[in-house]
């Protein structure tokens, strides 16, 4: 039997499993041998979804080096969340914690006994406005899209920012850009900033704080560091790293077997002491022999695992809501990821049709609200254009320029103002293949290397509805074919409101530009939609 854990707590398996099997560990008579590996989280998921044929934001292929396993405990049951949400043949069994390891602030002692630790107790409120306001904070956090521990930190500072009322949304947005702006891709890279002197000018230019795991805090002090990192456990506690024990489907039946019977022995109570010496604690939140307990920790700390119904297939999943997880990670992407962009929206006369399940307000205003949004969510770094288009709107064109593709840090005033006073065209019909070609060769005209470049079309149409004829979908494609080019990639993402899209012409293509169709059935939701469309954006060109 295979079990790939992450490495943190797989010495602890690999000790308890030999002492099963050396003891004469069988499945229904047959003999047993498990064999452990130890694979990050983030490349066993790759495995898993690159099987399934979906993406998860960030995560990537997978490297040629993780296999898919038997059993499967990653360090987070958001893992488990994540591609249960996306690929919908995954449905792995038991799922049930065997450790546990709180999400922590991380932060040098220095540091935190300036703003009142130990003997003050911090709350989120404290740290928010450390991190939007102040300026002797540096923080940082492995890149949540590929770290359950940065992603669950991500989460509760946003939830938090979220209970602000009407600065939710600047403060949410700042919070997110103060993060990136330390944000590392792998943990030991984060905790390599952190001061490595005490001299107080070492101090002050070094990372000052992260959310980390609980673990990560009591290795890095084990090492003896010059400066120790305090470990500030606020409430409500972030989600938990909960080391989930996923059978994996299609697992042979006589290794589900035998993994029934290991994961009695990882529930033993023997098991909290071999978790103890990996500094991690029981799945009760509890900590056995061995275990070196930062200052001031709480026995027990951290959040308890939820499980789910029977009904929904019996397995564990973390505390997180799926649908908040997959918007956290798409509006991080969108702050995080610098693009060259040109949004391009429709204004034929059904734009201006009224969505009941949004209190009767326009196709058009739900549209410029997302817009607008999204807008406010791109630091100075990205490039952004806006068209519009509908049919004849001057120069023998379906399509008209508002504002041309510039750096938002000089063109945001403009496109706030287009986007205000854009009106549907009554009457007006939907030109949509000539403008994709024309909006093509435009950004593909001004390609720029080390940044995504990419057409986000936003349209309620059908389809290519041309009073005056203009390109088939046949010689669109033919179009698009002969002048994509392999070194300079447009990605094409159109998002489609309503139930009346007709996504099967538009799949065709963004299969030969790259990219993707997405269908907001109840244009209410665009916003969502329209966030997740920007997160799946490749990462490089």
């Amino acid at each position: 039997m295979n079990v790939a854990a992450a490495s943190e707590i797989a010495p602890a398996i690999e000790k308890a499993a030999k002492a099963w099997v050396d003891g004469g560990a069988q499945a229904d008579g047959v003999c047993v041998a498990v064999n452990v590996v130890q694979q990050e989280p983030v490349d066993v998921a790759a495995v898993v979804a690159g099987k399934h044929g979906v993406a998860l934001a960030g995560v990537g292929l997978a490297n040629g080096t993780a296999t898919m396993p038997d059993v499967w405990v990653p360090d987070s049951s958001t893992w488990l969340l994540r591609l249960t949400s996306a690929a919908q043949g995954f449905s792995p069994s038991n799922g049930q914690s065997i450790a546990r390891s709180p999400v922590v602030v991380a932060m040098p002692e220095p540091v935190a006994q300036q703003i009142g630790w130990p003997q003050k107790k911090i709350s989120w409120l404290d740290l928010l406005g450390q991190l939007t306001t102040g300026t002797s904070i540096k923080p940082g956090i492995v890149e949540p899209t590929r770290d359950a521990a940065g992603l669950s930190g991500l989460l509760a500072l946003g939830a938090q920012a979220g209970t602000l009322g009407a600065q939710a949304q600047s403060a949410q947005t700042a919070v997110l850009r103060a993060l990136a702006s330390g944000k590392s891709a792998l943990r030991e890279d984060l905790l390599a900033k952190f001061p490595r002197s005490t001299d107080p000018a070492s101090i002050a230019q070094a990372l000052s704080v992260a959310p980390l795991s609980e673990e990560d805090v009591v290795q890095y002090n084990s090492t003896k560091p010059p400066i120790p990192l305090a470990a500030l456990y606020l409430e409500p506690a972030p989600t938990s790293l909960d080391y989930p024990y996923a059978v994996m489907p299609g697992t042979d039946p006589m290794k589900a077997k035998a993994a029934e019977g290991l994961f009695r022995v990882l529930t033993a109570k023997d098991f909290k002491n071999d978790l103890g010496a990996q500094h991690l604690r029981a799945a009760d939140g509890t900590w056995g022999d061995g275990f070196e307990a930062p200052a001031g920790a709480p026995s027990p700390a951290g959040t308890p695992q939820v499980t789910k119904s029977a009904d929904s297939g019996g397995t564990a999943a973390g505390s997180a809501d799926p649908a908040v997880v997959n918007t956290t990670l798409a509006t991080w992407t969108a702050v995080t990821l610098p693009a060259r962009m040109l949004a391009v929206i429709d204004i034929s006369g059904t734009m201006g049709g009224k969505v009941p399940s949004a209190g009767n307000a326009t196709r058009m205003k739900l549209t410029q609200q997302a817009a607008t949004r999204g807008l406010g969510l791109f630091s100075d770094d990205w490039a952004v254009g806006l068209w519009v288009f509908s049919s004849n709107l001057g120069g023998g064109k379906d399509y008209k320029e508002l504002v041309p593709i510039q750096p938002v840090s000089s063109g945001r005033s403009a496109l706030l103002g287009q986007l205000g006073a854009i009106q549907p065209k009554k009457g007006g019909d939907t030109g949509l293949y000539d403008t994709i070609l024309a909006a093509y060769k435009n950004v593909q005209k001004g390609w720029q290397s080390g940044r995504v470049n990419s057409i986000v079309m936003l349209t309620d149409g059908i389809g290519n509805d041309d009073p005056d004829g203009g390109i088939s979908q046949a010689g669109l494609l033919r179009e698009l074919n002969s002048i994509k080019d392999k070194s300079k990639p447009v990605q094409l993402i159109i998002i489609g409101l309503g139930d009346e899209v007709n996504r099967g012409p538009l799949d065709q293509i963004t299969k030969v530009t790259g990219g993707g169709v997405f269908v907001a059935k109840d244009p209410a939701k665009i916003g969502e939609i329209f966030l997740q469309a920007i997160s799946r954006r490749p990462n490089t060109n």
